[in-house]
């Protein structure tokens, strides 16, 4: 039987990635080197990108206190991802390495300069998760009182993102001549200002920087909701959806962007849907260990932090033993809140709903890497595409079975390629 071809990726952060650990998760991951070796293993496993989250924030949410967020390490402490992506892509030679980075809080030529600075760092492995950011403390770092709503957040970026796509092309391909006969080293006839003028910003430009190996760096989205969902498809080419609404769910997510895409006079093979995806713990020899009464604590409290802070809402106020309020409203990311709502129409109480929507069970992922395996090519099968893009947190212990155990299983199934056949990150995602 042949089965359907699909992608695969990892998602992390610059901080601790999976806590309480084995011991070596504390603080040996601050100099980058753990990461640098988390890459080079899963370039072994031939996975098509690193996806780097981020969040520029000590989340107080929650009670409004600091002191959950810091104990389990949800959203701090964090570092920078960007500088790390060079000293990755040195120890490197073919995945993908991507990047948060949000429109509230770069100007658009500082972002456009660094990206293309990056892409040319890395030999063009670069993307940009394009994020508008949902937390409150996060705008008041950077002197706002809060962040616009939701809707005028989607409206600045799209403006945002034309812009971007304008300074990165202000350099055509092939201005840099480095002419010893004429002493020409940039051909002026081929850079541009692209004087923009929109509402939100202004830019003269051109870039000051080379036009990168990619020209444009791969743009990656997760937008969740409808208006989030018309932004991805018109300007995503790596899309980070849910598993969400089970299997018929996840295949009319991807269908759905796949037709706004084409609404919006895009090939929507030109996109991948990557479904971040929970793999629980499980060992090579049996079944996952069933957490301790201490480890589910841990849990639930680290959901209710991250829960909190991208709904903005203060979910110590509420009964997590009583049904998901129907008038449940938030500022931050809308679509968790729907998410959150239609679950307790189903009638999940709060505590429920967040185990819910935190893991994969629903889904089998849970056991032996060949279980795991045969699972992951059930479900993209009746999906058709495009990839799953793997929650490492709490994964990280497991990160040797999952590149010399599942990934073989898959490669053996001949669902994931064996080799890179690409060398910039738009040439991987494209390979098949």
């Amino acid at each position: 039987m042949t089965h359907q071809k699909f992608h695969l990726a990892y998602f992390t952060k610059f901080g601790a990635t999976a806590w309480p650990g084995t011991g070596q998760f504390g603080s040996t991951w601050a100099d980058g080197a753990f990461h640098v070796e988390l890459a080079k293993k899963l370039e072994r496993a031939k996975l098509d990108f690193l996806l780097f989250e981020d969040s520029v924030t000590i989340s107080d949410k929650y009670g409004g206190s600091m002191e959950l967020d810091l104990k389990h390490a949800v959203y701090a402490p964090k570092h920078d991802p960007l500088p790390l992506l060079p000293m990755i892509a040195q120890g490197t030679s073919n995945i993908g390495l991507i990047a948060t980075a949000s429109t509230s809080f770069y100007p658009p030529f500082l972002l456009a300069r660094l990206y293309s600075t990056l892409d040319s760092l890395t030999r063009g492995r670069v993307g940009w998760n394009l994020v508008t950011s949902s937390e409150t403390t996060a705008a008041q770092n950077f002197g706002m009182d809060q962040l616009p709503p939701h809707a005028e957040r989607y409206a600045r970026a799209e403006e945002y993102v034309e812009l971007v796509r304008q300074l990165w092309d202000s350099w055509e391909e092939g201005a840099l001549v480095e002419d010893t006969e004429t002493g020409v080293y940039v051909d002026h006839t081929k850079v541009h200002t692209v004087d923009f003028n929109g509402e939100y910003y202004r830019s003269r430009g051109p870039l000051n920087t080379l036009r990168s190996p990619q020209g444009r760096p791969v743009i990656a989205q997760a937008g969740a909701s409808s208006r989030g969902r018309d932004f991805a498809a018109k300007n995503a080419e790596v899309v980070v959806a849910p598993m969400a609404g089970g299997i018929a769910g996840m295949k009319a997510l991807r269908e759905d962007i796949r037709g706004r895409a084409q609404s919006f006079g895009r090939n929507p093979d030109d996109i991948r849907v990557f479904f971040l995806t929970p793999l629980f713990a499980f060992t090579s020899g049996g079944e996952p260990e069933a957490p301790s009464e201490q480890a589910q604590q841990a849990q639930l409290e680290y959901g209710m932090v991250m829960l909190s802070s991208t709904t903005d809402v203060d979910f110590s106020k509420l009964d997590l033993d009583t049904p998901v309020p129907e008038d449940l409203e938030g500022g931050g990311h809308t679509s968790i809140i729907d998410v959150f709502k239609e679950l307790g129409r189903q009638g999940m109480t709060l505590r429920e709903a967040m185990y819910s929507g935190m893991g994969g069970d629903q889904y089998g992922l849970a056991g032996t890497p060949a279980q795991i395996a045969e699972r992951l090519i059930a479900i993209m099968d009746e999906v058709g595409g495009d990839g799953f893009l793997i929650e490492g947190a709490g994964l990280t212990p497991y990160v040797d079975v999952l590149v010399d155990e599942l990934v073989p299983a898959l490669q053996k199934a001949d669902v994931v390629r064996t080799e890179y056949a690409g060398t910039t990150l738009r040439e991987v995602l494209h390979e098949f």
